[in-house]
C-alpha cells in the first residue's frame, strides 16, 4: 500500500503519539470529531494501526518501520501483548517455517506451558490481535494458518 504525503505524516503522528486516542489525533490533525479520526484511520491507515486492550490507538510494527520510529538504542518500540499473546508469540512458527493452524498453535502452547488453560477461541483471538499488530501473517490453505511475519528477535515485548 503506497501512502500519500499526508497519510505518511499522519502515520508518523500516530507512531509518535502512541498509545493515543481519537481526541489527541483530532486535535493534531484539525478534524471536527473523533468519528472523523476513526473514519480517516479506517479509510487510509487501516493496515498500520490497532487498538490495544484499553482501546488506545497503537501503530503496528510495520508502521513504525515505515516512518523510521526507533528509540535511543536504535530499536523499534516495544509491542504490548497480553499473557496469551505472549505465549502464542513464543511458540508460533517463524517467518521461514510452514504456517500452522489455530489447533496446532493451541497444542504448542499447551506443550510449552503446563499451566496454560486455553481454548482454541483464546488462541484465535490472540492470533488475530497479533495479525493486526503486524507480527503474524495469515496463509489461507484448507483452513487459515499462521506464522510470524517478522523474525522473533526483531520484536520487543513491552513489560507492563
Amino acid at each position: 500500500m503506497t501512502l500519500s504525503e499526508e497519510e505518511r505524516e499522519r502515520l508518523a503522528d500516530l507512531v509518535a503519539l502512541q498509545p493515543t486516542k481519537n481526541s489527541d489525533l483530532q486535535d493534531r490533525w484539525g478534524l471536527e470529531s473523533g468519528s472523523d479520526v476513526h473514519q480517516y484511520l479506517e479509510d487510509h491507515l487501516r493496515d498500520y494501526y490497532y487498538r490495544d486492550e484499553n482501546s488506545m490507538i497503537r501503530a503496528t510494527a510495520e508502521a513504525s518501520e515505515l516512518v523510521g520510529d526507533v528509540d535511543e538504542d536504535g530499536e523499534a518500540p516495544a509491542v504490548h501483548m497480553s499473557d496469551t499473546e505472549q505465549m502464542v508469540f513464543a511458540v508460533i512458527a517463524g517467518p521461514e517455517e510452514r504456517s500452522e493452524s489455530v489447533v496446532s498453535v493451541l497444542h504448542a502452547v499447551r506443550d510449552a506451558y503446563d499451566d496454560a488453560d486455553l481454548e482454541s477461541g483464546d488462541v484465535r483471538r490472540a492470533l488475530q490481535t497479533l495479525k493486526r499488530k503486524g507480527i503474524v501473517e495469515v496463509e489461507n490453505r484448507t483452513v487459515p494458518t499462521y506464522r510470524l511475519a517478522v523474525p522473533r528477535e526483531d520484536v520487543t515485548v513491552a513489560d507492563d
